[in-house]
């Protein structure tokens, strides 16, 4: 179940996003020791959109209605003013967050193009640039082709094409060996989603995506929320993790129940 990768991604990068000391032992460290640790704005929007699609309420005003609910849940400023003002209009952002919310959209729908279009719509509320639109597309896609068997070269495939190496800064192209020294902390979809998914790419199972995740000096809650549900669905599950346990503990009721739809 991708979501659940996902929001549980978002739960254990959480605490690292903006506190990540420099020598962490991110092999070894436990997975959860933070103090930061719990749910964002990524949990929170992925889990309207499933609710929108499932209920078949309008996009816009699941997520308006879900959004107000966590009013502290750490929005950008320009998604925050989208939430709580009056305007829902898009302001073509290239922010990650198209791509942090879109895994229910590669986990429903079967139909490859239904698939493409439904994650293109997700984005264009809000981040309608093409940068933004193609993070959202990107993601539900090999999220769509972990849950339909294709390997992990046809992902890498997929990703290098949409963003090949002599144009992206951090290309799926690059190993973690290779971009750990010169990555920069980044809420852009150019530099989010092809190197999360190198940390999925580079696992063997969910644990260890997770702790490529750690990795890395990133946005590493929006990392988890990218590919967490690539993760899971190519591997099946969460190993040795006990993910209903700490959905339950982290999660409010109205999100857990979002999440069990």
């Amino acid at each position: 179940m991708a979501v659940k990768g996902s929001v549980l991604g978002d739960i254990l990068g959480a605490q690292y996003e903006f506190d990540r000391p420099k020598d962490l032992d991110w092999k070894n460290i436990p997975l959860t020791v933070g103090e930061a640790i719990g749910y964002t704005d990524d949990t929170v929007m992925t889990l309207a959109i499933k609710k929108a699609i499932l209920t078949k309420t309008e996009l816009v005003d699941t997520m308006v209605s879900v959004g107000r609910e966590y009013p502290f849940a750490g929005y950008g400023e320009r998604f925050f003013n989208w939430i709580n003002g009056n305007n829902h209009e898009p302001y073509n952002s290239w922010g990650n967050g198209s791509a942090m919310r879109v895994s229910f959209v590669g986990e429903y729908y079967d139909d490859y193009d239904e698939m493409q279009d439904m994650a293109k719509t997700t984005a264009m509320v809000s981040h309608n640039h093409p940068e933004g639109v193609k993070g959202a597309v990107v993601t539900a896609s090999c999220i769509w082709m972990a849950k339909h068997g294709k390997s992990k070269q046809d992902i890498y495939d997929y990703v290098l094409d949409q963003y090949p190496k002599d144009e992206y800064e951090y290309s799926i192209f690059y190993s973690l060996d290779e971009i750990r020294g010169r990555y920069k902390w980044t809420e852009s979809c150019m530099g989010s989603v092809a190197p999360a998914m190198r940390c999925f790419y580079e696992s063997h199972d969910y644990e260890s995506f997770i702790r490529n995740v750690f990795s890395l000096e990133c946005d590493s809650d929006t990392f988890g929320a990218i590919a967490g549900g690539v993760a899971e669905e190519f591997y099946g599950g969460f190993g040795e993790i006990n993910a209903e346990e700490l959905l339950g503990k982290y999660l409010t009721q109205e999100l857990f129940d979002i999440l069990e739809m």
